[in-house]
């Protein structure tokens, strides 16, 4: 069986914590800012965790993260 190749673009995107959930950034935080409250800034901020739905589909992206 061939190697698998990792997409460049989900690698610099995800990466997998220590019991296998993928990390993500959260979107709506590169311009703009001046119309959205601290509040919501400060939530966005923070990274989070890909939904079960999607999981699958970037981990095979991610094969060897």
């Amino acid at each position: 069986m061939p190697k698998l190749k990792t997409h460049k673009g989900a690698a610099k995107r995800f990466s997998k914590t220590g019991t296998g959930k993928i990390k993500r950034g959260q979107a709506k935080m590169r311009h703009i800012l001046t119309s959205k409250a601290t509040k919501t800034k400060r939530k966005l901020a923070h990274s989070t965790l890909v939904s079960d739905a999607d999981h699958a589909k970037v981990s095979r992206m991610i094969p060897y993260a």
